[in-house]
């Protein structure tokens, strides 16, 4: 728009004028708050039925107006997160898995850190993480960590595991090639609890069929298992090792040495117990 059309604009959007506004020497009307014009003259020899003036945002119209967009970005922005963790989370408590519920206790959780920092190079690289360790270290809050980070900056994540991928594929025999691309679709994949599946014919061609469109999509992925590295890399047969071989080409290996959460929460649990038992007898 030209800055008559602008000015149009603004004059058949115009406010009324407030009670402490006042008329200036040169004619026009100004905030009586911030004393600034409220109006401003057309270009020479330009009118507007008649009128030679038209409305003008003063400072005080111009912060309003500022307030205003930056709580309905804010509104559009929140209303988007949630858009995103409703459809990417399998797991409704996965959206407590954030860095400020971190409990510091994972040695490794500077790299989810950087993964997020450093997303578009993650995602222009196609560089996943294959997250392995003991039972209970963290690996899953780690990756959703970073699932909850990159949909803060409205990046789309889908965190799933293949349970429940087998479930959905055998339920969903006519759109086995559109729920996989589906999850293709995703900018970032997250398959939790690798190798817990059942290891059947049908589950391994399935796993591998996931795993290899999402290789083809040219998109990263991030892997949980607890599985060790040696294992991944001796497969024990052919059937394994082609999915395998394509996790830790897409995956870089991440250990994750964190103590046992889930034992550490029963010794607390017990602990807590005790004292409230304060010292009664009974059996433990």
């Amino acid at each position: 728009m030209s800055d008559y059309d602008n000015a149009i604009f603004r004059l058949a959007t115009a406010q009324e004028a407030e009670p402490e506004d006042y008329t200036g020497e040169d004619g026009l009307l100004y905030c009586g708050s911030c004393r600034q014009p409220k109006e401003a003259y057309f270009p020479e020899g330009k009118t507007f039925f008649g009128r030679d003036r038209h409305p003008k945002e003063c400072d005080c119209q111009r912060k309003r107006r500022e307030m205003l967009e930056a709580s309905h970005r804010e509104y559009k922005h929140r209303e988007e997160v949630e858009r995103l963790k409703r459809t990417g989370f399998t797991d409704p408590a996965m959206r407590e898995w954030t860095f400020e519920n971190d409990n510091g206790k994972c040695p490794q959780m500077h790299k989810a850190h950087a993964y997020v920092e450093c997303w578009e190079e993650m995602k222009a690289g196609n560089i996943g993480y294959l997250l392995w360790g003991m039972v209970g270290t963290g690996k899953s809050y780690f990756a959703g960590c970073i699932a909850n980070a990159l949909m803060e900056k409205e990046v789309s994540v889908c965190m799933t595991n293949f349970a429940l991928i087998l479930n959905d594929l055998a339920a969903s025999y006519k759109d086995r090639n559109e729920y996989i691309a589906r999850l293709c679709s995703f900018p970032l994949l997250i398959l939790d609890d690798f190798g817990m599946e059942r290891g059947t014919e049908y589950g391994l061609e399935q796993v591998y069929n996931v795993v290899d469109s999402r290789y083809r999509s040219g998109k990263p992925l991030i892997v949980t298992t607890n599985l060790t590295l040696e294992e991944l890399q001796n497969p024990e047969d052919t059937a394994h090792a082609r999915i395998y071989d394509r996790l830790t080409e897409m995956c870089t290996p991440v250990r994750i040495t964190g103590e046992n959460f889930r034992k550490a929460k029963a010794r607390e649990k017990m602990e807590h117990l005790k004292k409230l038992l304060n010292g009664k007898e009974i059996c433990l």
